[in-house]
């Protein structure tokens, strides 16, 4: 039997399932989306007495809230017992997930293709493991990582960073040859095209190590110095390595930099950690400053502070100059 329940700008529609009931589809253009853990239905005509009674909410439904464009935050009540096979998958705006600390039971790509989420709390879990929850299906492709229950314990930290190192590790061309000989990409596109490719890698490669640098809970000190390395490594005029003129026009090693413009201009955290490894420097300086534009002022102004007060002095009035 179909039951629907309102929701402020939305209606689940829900079936029977199991011992209580399943959301099987979602109308509407809700922004926070709460699960309710209880749905008052229609007992049915026959007999007497109450025609109400409660159920609980115990799955998310295969395709449930497929493509839901409005969706930014979702929380799942303490009575889920299953999310089914691409339950959220292609909500492209969901950022948050709020999940019970139980045992669930996860279907295939239930967050497929939604690259914004960056959090997925779970009740009395520290705050670094919302986005490693996250990011261990967003970034490490990693599914038997996502458990709410284990999520956070000295083992899980270890599998995390042993995935994120692998991936770090890794030679950047892997995957490339298959790419190209199985078809994946439309042949003479930008995508078959190796250095776009290598590009491509190398940025989410800094998206992980950023994010963990970030997150450092359980994080070894050996570790932290790889992830620092390799951000330092990856942008162009660092001490790690020195670039070509060619490699300086055209951007290449420089995804550090590229990520944090193009990404996360407006995250304090993250430029803050740019210039606290030591990837802005003088022989970058008015490079990076330059392209930052007038789009990230916030971010412009913490790099003249830091140049003033680590690099050397600078007028910041001939700095903020537009021509």
């Amino acid at each position: 039997m179909e039951y629907r329940y309102d929701l402020k700008e939305g209606t689940l529609i829900l079936k029977d399932y199991k011992k209580g009931l399943e959301v099987a589809s979602y109308e509407g253009e809700d922004i926070y989306l709460t699960v309710p853990e209880k749905v008052c239905v229609e007992k049915g005509a026959e007999g007497d007495g109450e025609r109400c009674a409660e159920k609980p909410i115990i799955s998310i439904g295969k395709k449930a809230m497929l493509s839901c464009k409005s969706l930014r935050r979702v929380t799942l009540p303490g009575t889920i017992e299953e999310v089914g096979d691409w339950a959220f998958a292609y909500c492209d705006a969901l950022r948050e997930v709020s999940l019970p600390e139980k045992e669930i039971r996860f279907g295939k790509g239930i967050f497929r293709e939604c690259k914004k989420v960056k959090s997925v709390t779970v009740q009395g879990k520290h705050r670094d493991i919302g986005a490693l929850l996250a990011a261990a299906v967003t970034l490490l492709d990693t599914p038997y990582l996502f458990t709410p229950l284990r999520c956070g314990d000295e083992d899980w930290l270890r599998q995390w960073d042993a995935r994120m190192l692998q991936l770090l590790r890794a030679a950047d061309k892997d995957g490339y040859s298959k790419m190209v000989l199985c078809g994946e990409e439309d042949y003479g596109s930008k995508e078959n095209n190796l250095d776009y490719f290598l590009n491509q890698k190398r940025k989410s490669k800094v998206r992980i190590a950023f994010m963990r640098l970030l997150h450092p809970l359980g994080l070894r000190e050996e570790v932290q110095r790889e992830l620092e390395a390799y951000l330092l490594e990856h942008t162009a005029g660092g001490v790690q390595r020195a670039l070509s003129v060619e490699e300086e026009n055209t951007g290449a090693w420089d995804e550090t930099w590229q990520v944090l413009l193009s990404e996360h201009g407006e995250d304090s955290e993250y430029y803050k950690l740019f210039t606290q490894i030591g990837c802005l420097r003088e022989d970058n300086f008015d490079r990076i400053l330059s392209e930052t534009g007038e789009n990230c002022p916030e971010m412009k102004a913490w790099f003249l502070k830091y140049k003033e007060e680590t690099i050397g002095y600078t007028d910041f009035f001939d700095a903020l100059d537009l021509d």
